[in-house]
């Protein structure tokens, strides 16, 4: 497909720096052009928008998208592989299930160029798209804020759900200090820290080097 018809996909994830919780990781296809109606809505980087904004612009994107879909990356999952080497894999695994013509990452790291070139080494010879990957593609190309906005949703929605099965535990983030306060109040109740939180973060063993409270007898 060429021009104006060829299809855009975009990708992006919400959860990376997190202690608590998955990392989403989201593909949105659209239609070249179609993109000006993501702009047009008021698409941009989820990070930029109100829960409620986001919220709202999902059910937009959804209808617009020629296609969507999530890879949900468990904390038992970022523990035991390299989270990188995961987020690649499920990145690699959009572009293959939708075949773009055209392809937009928010880079992960600092070097967006070996990034791009390791996203290349995995996808088959066969496999002709153009890729653009970049930091802060989501603030530069709304189809990746289209990406962000759905990753985050769902991050959110799944971060929810675990508060109302373990009690108010904050974002997730190490920086929250309502993350921090749940880790220790969870530890001293159990023992343990609760399946939904990453073991191997650097929190963690912050954490387990400084005063944890001990154990309830």
């Amino acid at each position: 497909m060429k021009g104006s018809s060829s299809l855009v996909l975009g990708i992006d994830e919400a959860g990376r720096g997190p202690v608590i919780g998955p990392l989403v990781i989201c593909g949105v296809m659209l239609r070249k052009s179609r993109l000006y109606e993501l702009t047009a809505r008021g698409v941009k980087d989820s990070k930029l928008l109100s829960p409620s904004q986001r919220q709202t612009l999902k059910g937009e994107i959804e209808s617009l998208a020629e296609g969507f879909e999530l890879i949900i990356i468990s904390p038992s999952q970022i523990d035991s592989c390299n989270m990188g080497d995961l987020e690649l894999k499920g990145m690699v695994k959009l572009i293959k299930k939708f075949l773009p013509d055209q392809v937009f990452v928010d880079a992960p790291t600092s070097r967006p160029e070996l990034y791009e070139r390791r996203i290349s080494s995995l996808l088959s010879s066969k496999t002709r798209v153009e890729l653009v990957v970049e930091n802060r593609a989501d603030r530069t190309y709304p189809i990746v804020g289209a990406a962000s906005i759905l990753a985050k949703v769902e991050r959110d929605r799944r971060v929810h759900l675990l508060e109302k099965k373990y009690g108010a535990m904050g974002s997730g983030y190490p920086s929250d200090p309502r993350t921090i306060d749940f880790l220790k109040s969870y530890f001293y109740i159990h023992g343990q820290f609760p399946g939904v939180v990453r073991k191997k973060w650097r929190t963690i063993h912050r954490l387990k080097q400084g005063e944890l409270p001990k154990k309830r007898s």
